[in-house]
């Protein structure tokens, strides 16, 4: 227990509250400031627990396990800033501080030193604490507090944890902090304390020193004591929020998982390449760098692999580059790598070449030797755009240049790739509003019997006529839907229009016709896909069979269950499913035998060689008896003149599609088509 002289002094000071508390946390001492911060006399307050006095009851739990804590375990509790609890249940803000002492019998008590922070200020100017007072409420802080003369000569110190101190305290008192430190950090130093003595408040600076258990980092503030011709100087270690800090932007400018530049880095990397490109009236390039196939090689081995991969991948990228060359990652399999100072475009091109080389040779990832190549775009700065948002996209539009070259080479961005990137904006701005404004149509090209020439049905096709733009093709604008997902709203408005014309068409005709439509992969990403086609088959009084679903591999590779289990219901329904582009994949037959397909549609460009190219002929011949040992119904579309017809009749081909019957006709002119009962007779 303290001695009975230090009670009554704390007993005399009103702007401290004192407190003390047994291994019970039952109140042993309570001190006239605590009377009057917390509204309990001396008298109520004695023999209470701590915990129902002043802790709020959120708090209760929290305080009592570290007192239990710091009484059994020698866990401290720090010095914090709390809101406690005063009589009448208003709330008290403290800077509380605790010591623990033991008495004559060796009973551990706990002495708590609140501070009111409403009053601090005030209370700074007006107390001076006892050596002994100062002594405990440092014990309880983990700064480092050094008292200094103007010219840097370390007069005292105090420091709860002398692991924390640069030097032993027997090798600084009474020298200079300057003489001491590090140069650089004695520089710093030096400044801010000049600083603070011509302009008084308080000066704050960071620095890093050192220390046995690694390189820690420290924040000391510094302030004036004018009066006495003094500097006091606080140091705080900031090591773990600096290591925080350094993590947090780590993750802000790097891929984590190859831990290269990420897209923020390295565009801003590019926009210091530029300025600087400018500068020194250089040349700087940035290459798109893609992966040929590498979705296949998460589809098949697993993302496990497909990440080991992109590590090794980024590995040989930089084993390439010079060292003043950035290489980044854009994210999924897209790379970017930036060419600095260049005197002229052949010395990107020695750099691209020595890329696409460096990949010829297998990764071997978990015993499995894995070929990669890339496709290579490259913009050179300031031929092919002034800013990084015109470079990336030309660098971009050139890489998929290199892919429709054939993959595994490069491409140079080019007038014309500008023209196509221009136009693919524009589109992209139109798409916006294209449904409201009207501007689509829907036309339907009809199937005909190859046994009878009449025609059984149409497949509906979509086209838009914009204002600005003209007429643009289904191969422009649809992939764009998809990537804006536009397509899902468009994708309702076919399946509207073409389900109510073709329930006008039956009741004019009086007959069964089909009505095919074009699915797209982001279509079946919307979960409302197979409620909304089944609704308005019933709201136009169309029975399932009678429309089909015509689906391109590309839909079937994604191999998602989203897709699986839109293609199940759809089936379930009744609704046929078409394979559209048969013909063009790599494993259509598997597919073929998964889904319960009922037709099979022959990509045009094997009908387009049918007569002129042997081995067309062949594949379509074996196509057509392929789908006609699983029951499947073969359509040939893209038929153009009578050679083609009169070879896919004799290879028993169901329906014919093609321009040599009818291109795309508006519904009114397909009803007037299909009344002429003198086609093709």
């Amino acid at each position: 227990m303290l001695n009975t002289p230090l009670h009554q002094l704390f007993g005399e000071i009103d702007n401290i509250a004192v407190q003390g508390y047994d291994q019970h946390r039952q109140v042993i001492y309570w001190n006239r400031g605590s009377e009057l911060l917390y509204g309990y006399s001396s008298d109520e307050a004695m023999g209470q627990r701590l915990e129902d006095l002043i802790i709020p009851e959120a708090m209760k739990a929290v305080v009592i396990k570290s007192v239990r804590q710091w009484l059994e375990d020698g866990i401290e509790i720090p010095t914090s800033e709390l809101i406690l609890r005063h009589k009448n249940g208003e709330d008290v803000c403290v800077l509380s501080s605790h010591v623990l002492f033991a008495n004559k019998d060796n009973e551990k008590q706990m002495y708590c030193i609140d501070v009111n922070l409403a009053e601090v200020k005030h209370a700074q100017k007006q107390l001076t604490f006892r050596e002994r007072m100062l002594e405990a409420t440092f014990d309880a802080i983990s700064d480092l507090f050094f008292l200094m003369k103007e010219d840097g000569t370390i007069i005292d110190y105090y420091a709860a944890n002398q692991e924390k101190l640069y030097i032993p305290p027997k090798d600084f008192i009474n020298k200079s902090m300057f003489d001491i430190l590090p140069t650089p950090v004695a520089t710093i130093l030096k400044a801010a304390m000049a600083k603070v003595i011509t302009h008084k408040g308080v000066e704050c600076i960071e620095y890093e020193l050192p220390m046995p258990a690694g390189q820690a980092h420290f924040e000391a503030r510094i302030s004036y004591l004018a009066e006495h011709n003094q500097l006091v100087t606080i140091v705080r270690d900031i090591t773990d929020k600096h290591q925080t800090a350094e993590r947090i932007r780590h993750h802000a400018y790097y891929d984590s998982l190859t831990q290269l530049p990420n897209r923020f880095l390295a565009l801003d990397r590019l926009a210091q390449l530029i300025n600087e490109a400018q500068r020194n009236k250089e040349k700087t390039a940035i290459l798109f760098l893609d992966l040929d196939d590498f979705k296949k090689v998460n589809d098949t081995l697993g993302h496990e692999i497909g990440d080991k991969l992109l590590i090794e991948c980024a590995h040989r990228l930089n084993q390439v580059v010079r060292k003043e060359d950035t290489v980044g990652r854009l994210g999924g399999d897209e790379f970017i790598v930036l060419l600095r100072g260049l005197s002229d475009d052949h010395n990107a091109l020695i750099i691209t070449e020595h890329l696409l080389n460096i990949f010829r040779d297998p990764f071997k990832i978990d015993g499995r030797e894995l070929i990669v190549t890339l496709s290579i775009g490259i913009a050179i700065y300031p031929d092919n755009g002034k800013s990084c948002a015109d470079l990336l996209r030309s660098a971009d539009s050139a890489m998929y240049q290199a892919k429709a070259l054939g993959r595994n080479t490069y491409s140079f961005f080019t007038d014309e790739m500008n023209a196509k990137m221009l136009r693919r904006i524009a589109i992209e701005e139109q798409i916006h509003g294209a449904l409201e404004r009207n501007e689509f149509d829907v036309l339907y090209q009809p199937l005909f019997s190859a046994t009878n020439n009449e025609i059984i049905g149409a497949e509906a096709l979509l086209y838009w006529h914009n204002t600005a733009l003209g007429e643009i093709t289904s191969d422009e604008f649809i992939e764009i839907a998809e990537h804006t997902g536009l397509i899902v709203p468009i994708g309702k408005y076919v399946v509207k229009q073409s389900l109510s014309f073709l329930s006008q068409w039956q009741n004019t005709d009086n007959k069964n016709y089909t009505m095919s439509i074009n699915i797209s992969v982001r279509q079946f990403r919307n979960s409302e896909l197979v409620s909304y086609i089944q609704n308005t088959l019933q709201q136009v009084n169309i029975s399932e069979e009678q429309l089909a679903l015509e689906i391109t591999e590309r839909v079937l590779m994604i191999d998602q269950p989203y897709i699986n289990d839109a293609l199940t219901a759809i089936t379930q329904l009744g609704i046929k499913l078409s394979m559209d582009g048969f013909g063009t994949g790599y494993s259509s037959l598997n597919y073929l035998r998964r889904f319960a397909f009922s037709v099979l549609k022959i990509d045009r460009r094997f009908i387009h060689g049918l007569s002129s190219n042997e081995a067309d002929s062949e594949l379509v011949k074996t196509i057509i008896a392929i789908a006609h040992s699983l029951d499947l119904i073969v359509v040939a579309e893209g038929v153009e003149n009578q050679e083609q017809v009169t070879l896919l009749k004799a290879l028993k081909c169901n329906y014919l599609q093609g321009c040599f019957f009818s291109k795309p006709l508006p519904a009114t002119q397909l009803i007037a088509l299909s009344a002429d009962k003198n086609i093709f007779i």
